[in-house]
């Protein structure tokens, strides 16, 4: 058997049950694998709906341009369908997406345009406003807009919810879902809970959202929005495709247990996905204490994890916002094992030859050059060598004119592993303001001496 182009492929993910890392949690919890769709997210589903629904009613016609705001995995499904049809995409998308899924959205041919995340929905900047604009602008142009497209839920009613009702033999007693566009759950809720009343569908919301103050109260916050990390869930305006009325409650989850949790299900469970699967797992073991032992979960896993490689599966990413703590080396451990001592800086304007006076006399053999106050280079024994052997008159020229780029800076949180990678022939150490903000070096030395420790 085979299939006729690629979007045939899409749908009749399995169901994998989760062993690990929901232990002490009653009931049995199953993951559905969204990430087998062929663009790797359960956005394929209802990209293709929205386009096959707009060409119907005639919206999207042949040869068109679709144009559609993102956070990547949308677009993705529209991309790959586009191609198989026959239309060009513009995408906009925010700056806080990871680096991997605009790229991933270029590979498809697609032109991605990166808006700033921290404005309001109606700035003429944000990706909403931008993807209106080119909608009016460019001919023969059709938006999508999944945030509003009722295509995009309906899509979910007709498969999600159906799939998941035929693999749980109807025994599923609760879906538990991020909620971005709120496609999924309000899709694939109002199918289950058509078969069965009883069946509960709870959302997962991010701190800086206004989903769950909304649901509880009916009250649209404002002072409930602020930026956040978590990608792919939560919202500062409302969809029409969140149907409040599917939803029976909202958890919210923060950004450092959901960027943690998305590391432990790869590391615990062996299944490799995106930011949102961490946030709905974290929501899971948040509200266990509402389970019962016969309980059968269902956990959207909504897109894979190589789209977060420079974000959640990267520790320094991780590190610098403060989300992991672990027995590694960083700088601020390798400086506290470090034999105190007062880094030695040159001014700029200094001569070469009160470098080399100090160079000698401390037994050091380079040196952070300063320019008002700043470190704005360095200079270093074989610099000096090679400018002498070339202009011997140099030894009364001052510093700047011979030093070469600075050492890099780095963070207290910044690893060993990724301090070792920045020390080699061109650099022999690293710079690091410590929390005093004065400016401390890290050379090999000092990380050999700290492993050894």
């Amino acid at each position: 058997m085979w299939y006729n182009n690629i979007l045939e492929t899409i749908g009749n993910t399995p169901l994998v049950k989760l062993n690990t890392i929901t232990r002490g949690v009653p009931g049995t919890i199953l993951a559905k694998i969204e990430t087998t769709n062929p663009g790797n997210s359960i956005k394929d589903r209802m990209a293709v709906k929205m386009i096959e629904d707009a060409e119907r009613s005639g919206k999207l016609k042949p040869g068109g341009t679709i144009i559609e705001g993102t956070s990547g995995n949308t677009g993705m499904g529209l991309a790959m369908a586009a191609i198989i049809k026959g239309y060009k995409c513009i995408f906009t998308t925010t700056d806080k997406q990871s680096k991997e899924k605009v790229d991933a959205l270029r590979a498809f041919g697609a032109e991605v345009i990166v808006c700033p995340t921290n404005v309001e929905p109606e700035d003429p900047r944000s990706y909403y406003s931008v993807s209106s604009r080119l909608e009016r602008e460019v001919p023969n142009s059709w938006k999508p807009n999944q945030y509003d497209n009722l295509s995009n839920s309906q899509a979910h009613y007709e498969q999600t919810g159906p799939e998941i009702w035929a693999q749980t033999e109807g025994k599923i007693t609760h879906l538990v879902v991020g909620v971005g566009t709120g496609g999924t759950i309000s899709g694939a809720g109002r199918f289950l809970k058509e078969q069965n009343p009883d069946i509960k569908i709870w959302g997962i919301d991010t701190y800086g959202s206004v989903f769950k103050k909304y649901k509880e109260t009916g009250i649209f916050d404002k002072n409930e929005i602020y930026p956040y990390i978590t990608e792919g869930i939560g919202e500062d305006f409302l969809p029409a495709n969140v149907n409040f009325d599917v939803i029976d409650l909202f958890e919210k989850v923060t950004d450092k247990d959901a960027a943690l949790t998305t590391r432990d299900i790869a590391r615990r469970e062996g299944i490799f996905v995106g930011n949102s699967a961490g946030a709905a797992v974290a929501g899971l073991l948040q509200l266990k204490h509402l389970l019962k032992p016969d309980d059968l979960v269902v956990v959207i896993f909504h897109d894979h994890g190589s789209r977060y490689m420079g974000k959640m599966y990267n520790e320094d990413w991780l590190r610098e916002r403060g989300f992991l703590k672990d027995e590694k080396l960083t700088a601020k451990s390798i400086l506290q094992k470090k034999e105190q001592k007062e880094i030695v800086l040159i001014d700029s304007e200094k001569s070469v030859l009160e470098a080399i006076n100090t160079m000698k006399s401390l037994n050091i053999s380079q040196i952070p050059v300063t320019q008002q106050g700043m470190v704005v280079g360095k200079i270093a024994e074989s610099d000096i060598l090679s400018a002498l052997l070339e202009r011997p008159g140099l030894k009364t020229a001052p510093v700047h004119e011979i030093m070469t780029a600075g050492f890099p800076f780095v963070d207290l949180n910044t690893s060993i592993d990724k301090i070792s990678s920045l020390i080699n022939r061109e650099n022999a150490a690293v710079l690091v303001e410590d929390e005093q903000g004065d400016i401390e070096i890290i050379t090999q030395y000092d990380i050999i001496n700290a492993i050894s420790a």
